[in-house]
């Protein structure tokens, strides 16, 4: 049973996790082309810029864990629904569904928005990197700025789905919806 509170929640998880994945992919694929162009003139580097070539690969996982912690709220939800729906109605639900929307929603924006421009930077390091080999080490620094925003958004999503309460009210009862539950189950 697929209420529009769930569907509403379900949509936030998916923008969480295809956000995020753009985010990462954008930045990948700027850094992956500009690594190859450094390692096509000097493959002794490619552990200096491997490191910097996958920093952006971290936005992705992260909405993907919060999907993950998401779901499994959004099944809590969904469950204590059928107990209640026919005593209170959808309309808790609706309420849960935009509360989980809400809560995946700083990392989405993050994630998305830290993927690119942790891509942008990474990509000027490795050019510097390819130029003079030492600073290898000392340029992570810049778009490891740039990942504690990410993280940032994934722990701030965290909080917050875990604060949304499953159906927090107690519905009054009264026998003929008592006796539609029954029927339900």
């Amino acid at each position: 049973m697929f209420t529009t509170g769930y569907v509403i929640g379900m949509i936030g998880i998916a923008l969480c996790v295809l956000l995020c994945g753009v985010g990462s992919a954008i930045g990948l694929y700027k850094t992956g082309t500009a690594a190859a162009g450094v390692l096509s003139e000097n493959p002794k580097l490619f552990g200096k810029v491997m490191v910097l070539v996958l920093l952006p690969a971290t936005q992705g996982i992260y909405g993907f864990i919060i999907a993950i912690i998401a779901s499994g709220q959004l099944s809590t939800i969904q469950e204590s629904l059928v107990m209640t729906e026919a005593v209170a109605g959808a309309g808790g639900m609706v309420a849960e569904g935009w509360a989980i929307f809400g809560a995946v929603l700083p990392m989405t924006v993050s994630g998305l928005v830290t993927g690119y421009f942790q891509g942008r930077s990474a990509v000027n390091c490795i050019y510097a990197v390819g130029k003079q080999e030492s600073l290898g080490g000392k340029l992570i620094l810049y778009p490891a700025m740039i990942e504690f925003y990410a993280i940032l958004g994934l722990l701030i999503s965290i909080i917050l789905v875990s604060a949304v309460p499953a159906l927090n009210y107690l519905p009054v009862v009264t026998e003929p919806a008592a006796a539609a539950v029954r029927a339900l189950l």
